[in-house]
């Protein structure tokens, strides 16, 4: 039986040569003094303190001309209009579904703000209720964008395109929201051979590159093919990069997970998430997106 053993070694401290934009960041703590300027405006994360503002939670200050609030470092998700998400159908109610969305309370899914099979266009019957579990029921993963926010902070989704629906196979990555970077688009094909959706919830999903899309389906056609090895090599060499990019802080976006990817093709697959392998992929990845940032 082969044991795999590891001594430990000594890392020397490498500081990347373009770091500081990253030390321009305002990253404070709960209790720190953000400014004593009464001109600007109370925002999310703070507090008046004998006419000084003061952070209430641990993260990153934003400015917006006036206005101050501290964006946490690791939070729930907190939706806003026109978001990218990845949920898990909970309860099928009357006219509506039940999504766990990552946030504090549960999300919403209408049935009249869904796509029905064909594309029809037409008010929904009591013969569309009935049918609610033929389109989604408890367990399955969809993508969609958010609609609107209650006045309780729960999200109201939609699916009234073809890009969003039902998910069929792939792998799920939960990582903090926080990394997750915002872009005009969360849909990403790969050049490696995968599929990827960047949840603005922090739900990732991993899938083979669809060859065609049914749009008679509505968004609801989920193809149970089976998935050749190499794309599942591919799905799993990515889902430890979004591991490793996780655990070491790295924004999430397109580029930072294919750079990583390539980093990691002289390791093996299952080698990845070995820390000191993490370390020197992170590494290159990290470079690498200095340079392309420079």
């Amino acid at each position: 039986m082969a044991v795999d053993m590891r001594l430990p070694t000594v890392h020397k401290h490498i500081s990347l040569a373009s770091q500081s934009h990253l030390d321009s960041k305002h990253l404070v703590v709960p209790g720190d003094v953000i400014t004593s300027d009464t001109g600007f405006m109370r925002g999310h994360g703070t507090y008046m303190d004998e006419e000084r503002l003061t952070a209430s939670v641990a993260g990153e200050v934003e400015r917006v001309n006036k206005l101050i609030c501290v964006k946490p470092l690791k939070t729930r998700y907190n939706g806003e209009v026109g978001d990218v998400i990845v949920g898990r159908i909970t309860e099928v109610q009357q006219k509506r579904w039940k999504v766990e969305t990552n946030s504090r309370l549960d999300s919403v899914l209408l049935l009249s703000s869904v796509n029905l099979p064909g594309g029809e266009l037409r008010r929904r019957s009591a013969e569309d209720e009935l049918a609610m579990r033929d389109y989604l029921q408890e367990g399955d993963l969809i993508s969609a964008e958010v609609q609107s926010v209650f006045s309780d902070g729960a999200l109201s989704l939609h699916t009234r395109s073809l890009k969003y629906g039902k998910l069929g196979q792939g792998v799920l990555v939960l990582v903090s929201p926080s990394l997750v970077k915002r872009q005009k688009t969360h849909f990403h094909n790969l050049p490696c051979g995968a599929s990827i959706i960047l949840g603005n919830n922090g739900y990732v999903w991993l899938y083979p590159t669809p060859g065609h899309q049914d749009e008679e389906a509505g968004g609801y056609y989920t193809s149970m093919e089976p998935v050749s090895l190499s794309d599942r090599e591919v799905i799993s060499r990515l889902r430890n990069c979004l591991l490793a990019l996780s655990a070491h802080k790295v924004l999430l976006y397109d580029t930072s997970v294919l750079y990583c990817y390539e980093s990691s093709l002289t390791h093996q697959i299952k080698d990845i998430l070995k820390p000191e392998i993490m370390e020197q992929i992170i590494l290159e990845t990290r470079q690498r997106l200095v340079e392309h940032e420079g």
